[in-house]
C-alpha cells in the first residue's frame, strides 16, 4: 500500500521488459506506462466550440484510478483551440454588443457577425484555461498534473529531445500526470508525412503522431487513442457492409478503405492507423476506441486496460486459427447449410457422432484423464466440479444412447408445419418451424455437455459456438474434433465451432450481430454473470437450482426416504438436486421424521435448520444463513410448514422456479400443489432428479430454463426452434380486400400435413 496526500491506494506488480508489444488483449492488464490520446472530437462539444466537460471529467476519473493503482499515466490532449474559440467568441460578442448598444441600439444585436477566428490565436487563448481545468479535475483525486507543450522541431533537436525525455521521467517518478499537447500557437503548417515507414523518425503533424512519438520515446507499454468512432472498420463507418476490426495486424492496410477525417482535429483514421503501426513497430501496444459514446465512455479506458473487447487492438502476433467473429460467421453459414439438409441427413450425422463416442472411447478417456490430473495438481476445482469434469465408459455409453434418441426424434423437427390457414381463394398461409440461428453455449467442467448440445444443435439446424472451461480443454478438444468428423459426412463441418481464443465470456456476450441465443451451463454465478453481461442477446437458463421437496402429513413412509435420498444424494452437484426439505409440522417427533433424519445422517448429509425448525428444537443443527441457498453438495436445509398452502408460499418466496416436489398419498392435496406451484417442473411422488432432458425422453438437453417465455424446463430440440410464416398467393394485393374490393377474407383453418411418426 502506498500513500499520496494521505490517501492510500494499492500498487500492482506491473513490470515487463520493453521492446515487444503485447500479443493479446488479456496481457494489457500488465501495462505499467500508458499514454492516453484524447482526440479533438472527444474533448470538444458537438458544436466544436467549448469542451465536453462531463466526458472530460469521466476520463480524468479513469486516468486517476489507474494512476492510483501504481501505473504511470500520460495524456496527450487536444482541445486548446476549441476552448480558445469559445473564449474569443464570447469576448467578441461582448465587445460587439457593447459597441452596438452605444451606437445603434438593441435592435441590431441580432445582426452581429462573428469573424473567422485564426486557429493559432484560439490555441493561445485556450491553453491556459484547458490546463486549469485539468488541474482542477485531477486535484479531486489528490493527483498533480503538469503541462508540456511541444512542436515537431523539439524532436529534431537532440538536446531538446533529451530534455523532454528527462522532464517526463522526472514527472512520472514524482507520481505526476504529464499533460502534453502540440503548441498550436506557434506550430508551423503540417508537412506531408513521408517518414512513417521508419522506426526512428515520425513527423509530429498532429496529436496522433505526437502520441505515437512520445509512446516510443518513453518506452510506453500501451497507447490508447480515443476518437469519435468505435475503432477501425474495414470500410468507412456508416456504410452498409462496414465491420469493426477487433484485431488489426501490420500488412492489413490493403483490406481497409479509409473515409474522411473526424469532424474536428487534423487527423483522420488513416493518420491514426499509420501512427499506431509506427508505435507498434517501436514496441508499444495500441488500442483505438470510441471516447464519446455515452454508454461506454465512462469506463472505456479501464475496460481496455482490463483486456476487454473494446475498439481495435493492434497486434503483431496473428492467431493460428480464425477469430471468434470469423467463427461466428462460419457457424451462421454452416448452420444454414445444415438446416437445408434432409432430416435423414441430419439424423445420420448424429448417429455417426454417437458411434464415434463409443468407438473412440479410449482416446476420449485419455484426454479426460489429463484434465483431471491437471485440475487435481492445481487444486483449483472443488469436489463437485471434479465429479462433473470426470468422464467414464458408462457416461459415454449413456451419451451415445441419448444421441441416438435425439437422432430418432429429429426427423420431423425443422420445417414442420404447425398451422395452415386459407386467407382467401388461392391465398394460403403456413407457419413452419425453423432454427433460431446461432447459439452460444458456455459451459463449465462438463465435457459431456459438448456432444449433447452439438447433437441438439444439429437436429434443430442451428449453428453453434461452444465455449468450454479451461479445466476441460483436452476433453473438449477431442469431443469437438469427433463432432466435426461426424458433420463432415455431409460437408457441414463449420456449423459447430469451439472457441479456443482468449475471449472473455463478457466479450462473447457482446457479439449481438453474430449470436441469436446464449445458453449458459454451469454455476449460478456463471449464469448471473452472463445474464448481466449479455448486450441485446437473450439468455436461456436458470441462475440457481433451489429445488424443494415437501413431505405432507399423508405421505407414504416407504416413499419418503427413497425419494429424499435420491433427490439429495444421487448427484448432489446437479442443479436438480434437493436443497430444501419442507416438513409438515404434524410430522415432527414422529417415527417418519426420525427415519428421514437417520437416513440423511447415514448418507453424511449436513443439515441446516430453517428458522421455524430451529425454534422447535432444544439442540438444533446450525441455523441456515439464507433460505435461498443452492449447496451443490451433501448439505440441505430443513424447514417446517403448517400446510400445503404455506409450502407453496415458501417455494414461491425462496425457490428459483426450477423443480419442486410433493410427497403425499392425498390426491386432492397433490393436485393443489401441482396446480399452484409456479415452477418449470412440479412433481408428485417422484425425485427432483427426473427434471432432465434425457429422462424426459428428449434425448438430451441444452439446459433447464426457468424463463416464462419461449421454452421452460428441460430444453430439447423444440426449445431450439422458432417459426416463420410462408404465404403463397397468385397476384394478390391488399386493395382487393377493401370495402369495395373484389375479394373477401376467409380465414379457414386447413388440415396439417401428416407427420412422420417413425
Amino acid at each position: 500500500v502506498r500513500c499520496w496526500s494521505n490517501i492510500p491506494f494499492i500498487t500492482m506488480p506491473l513490470s515487463r521488459a520493453h521492446g515487444k508489444s503485447f500479443a493479446h488483449r488479456s496481457e494489457l492488464k500488465h501495462a505499467k506506462r500508458i499514454v492516453v490520446k484524447l482526440g479533438s472530437a472527444v474533448v470538444t462539444r458537438g458544436d466544436e466550440c467549448g469542451l465536453a466537460l462531463g466526458r472530460l471529467a469521466s476520463i480524468v476519473e479513469q486516468v486517476s484510478m489507474l494512476q492510483n493503482q501504481g501505473r504511470e499515466m500520460m495524456i496527450v490532449t487536444s482541445g486548446a483551440v476549441a476552448f480558445g474559440k469559445q473564449r474569443l467568441r464570447h469576448e467578441i460578442l461582448l465587445s460587439q454588443s457593447v459597441r452596438q448598444a452605444l451606437h445603434s441600439g438593441q435592435s441590431q444585436l441580432k445582426d452581429m457577425a462573428i469573424p473567422v477566428l485564426e486557429a493559432r490565436a484560439c490555441a493561445a487563448a485556450g491553453q491556459s484555461g484547458l490546463m486549469a481545468l485539468y488541474e482542477a479535475m485531477f486535484t479531486q483525486y489528490s493527483i498533480c498534473a503538469a503541462q508540456i507543450l511541444v512542436t515537431n522541431l523539439d524532436f529534431h533537436d537532440e538536446q531538446k529531445r533529451r530534455n523532454l525525455n528527462g522532464t517526463l521521467h522526472e514527472l512520472l517518478r514524482m507520481n505526476i500526470v504529464p499533460i502534453i499537447n502540440t503548441n498550436d500557437a506557434v506550430v508551423p503548417p503540417p508537412e506531408p508525412n513521408s517518414d512513417l515507414q521508419g522506426v526512428n523518425v515520425i513527423s509530429v503533424k498532429d496529436n496522433d503522431s505526437l502520441a505515437a512519438r512520445l509512446a516510443v520515446e518513453m518506452k510506453t507499454d500501451l497507447l490508447i487513442v480515443l476518437s469519435d468512432v468505435e475503432g477501425l472498420f474495414d470500410s468507412p463507418p456508416g456504410s452498409d457492409d462496414a465491420k469493426l476490426i477487433d484485431i488489426f495486424y501490420p500488412g492489413d492496410q490493403q483490406s481497409v478503405t479509409f473515409g474522411t477525417k473526424s469532424r474536428v482535429g487534423m487527423g483522420g483514421m488513416e493518420a491514426k492507423v499509420k501512427a499506431a503501426l509506427w508505435a507498434l513497430q517501436g514496441g508499444t501496444s495500441v488500442v483505438i476506441a470510441n471516447g464519446t459514446h455515452p454508454k461506454i465512455s465512462g469506463h472505456v479506458i479501464t475496460d481496455i486496460v482490463e483486456g476487454k473487447k473494446v475498439g481495435t487492438f493492434f497486434s503483431e502476433v496473428k492467431p493460428a486459427g480464425p477469430t471468434v467473429e470469423q467463427q461466428g460467421e462460419m457457424a451462421r453459414a454452416g448452420g444454414r447449410t445444415l438446416a437445408a439438409l434432409q432430416p435423414e441427413q441430419r439424423a445420420e450425422i448424429i448417429y455417426r457422432l454417437a458411434d464415434l463416442l463409443t468407438d473412440q472411447r479410449e482416446e476420449i478417456l485419455l484426454a479426460n484423464k489429463k484434465d483431471l490430473e491437471e485440475a487435481e495438481n492445481k487444486g483449483r476445482l472443488a469436489l463437485p466440479l471434479l465429479k462433473r469434469l470426470s468422464l467414464s465408459t458408462s457416461k459415454l455409453n449413456s451419451l451415445a444412447i441419448g444421441l441416438r434418441q435425439i437422432a430418432a426424434s429429429s426427423q420431423d423437427s425443422v420445417g414442420r408445419v404447425i398451422r395452415r390457414t386459407r386467407i382467401a381463394k388461392d391465398l394460403d398461409l403456413e407457419q413452419v418451424t425453423v432454427p433460431i440461428g446461432v447459439l452460444l453455449v458456455i459451459f463449465e467442467s462438463r465435457p459431456d455437455c459438448l456432444p449433447q448440445v452439438s447433437a441438439l444443435a444439429i437436429a434443430s439446424g442451428n449453428g453453434l459456438l461452444l465455449k468450454g472451461g479451461k479445466e476441460a480443454a483436452h476433453s473438449n478438444q477431442i469431443l469437438h474434433h469427433l463432432t466435426q468428423e461426424a458433420l463432415s459426412i455431409h460437408g457441414v463441418k463449420d456449423a459447430v465451432q469451439l472457441v479456443n481464443t482468449r475471449e472473455e465470456v463478457e466479450d462473447l456476450c457482446r457479439l449481438d450481430k453474430l449470436i441469436d441465443l446464449i445458453i449458459p451451463r454451469g454455476s449460478s454465478q456463471l449464469v448471473r454473470n452472463i445474464q448481466k453481461a449479455a448486450k441485446g442477446i437473450p439468455v436461456m437458463g436458470h441462475s440457481e437450482g433451489i429445488c424443494h421437496v415437501y413431505v405432507d402429513t399423508d405421505a407414504s413412509v416407504e416413499k419418503v426416504t427413497r425419494i429424499i435420498r435420491d433427490s439429495k444424494c444421487e448427484y448432489p452437484a446437479a442443479c436438480n438436486a434437493l436443497e430444501t426439505l419442507l416438513i409438515h409440522r404434524d410430522l415432527l417427533r414422529t417415527p417418519l421424521f426420525d427415519q428421514i433424519i437417520d437416513m440423511l445422517r447415514v448418507e453424511q448429509v449436513k443439515i441446516h435448520a430453517g428458522p421455524k425448525f430451529a425454534s422447535y428444537l432444544t439442540f438444533s443443527p446450525s441455523e441456515v444463513k439464507s433460505l435461498r441457498t443452492e449447496y451443490g453438495d451433501l448439505e440441505c436445509c430443513i424447514e417446517v410448514v403448517d400446510s400445503v398452502q404455506e409450502a407453496v408460499e415458501h417455494i414461491h418466496k425462496y425457490g428459483s422456479s426450477h423443480t419442486d416436489v410433493i410427497i403425499t398419498e392425498n390426491e386432492k392435496t397433490a393436485e393443489f400443489f401441482l396446480q399452484h406451484v409456479d415452477s418449470a417442473c412440479v412433481f408428485w411422488n417422484a425425485s427432483t432428479r427426473f427434471s432432465d432432458g434425457y429422462r424426459f425422453g428428449l434425448g438430451a438437453e441444452v439446459g433447464i430454463s426457468t424463463s416464462r417465455i419461449h421454452a421452460r424446463g428441460p430444453v430439447g430440440i423444440e426449445g431450439l426452434l422458432t417459426t416463420k410464416w410462408l404465404l403463397r398467393g397468385d397476384n394478390h394485393v391488399v386493395s382487393d380486400f377493401s370495402e369495395h374490393g373484389s375479394m373477401k377474407y376467409l380465414h379457414e383453418s386447413l388440415p396439417l400435413p401428416q407427420r412422420n411418426t417413425n
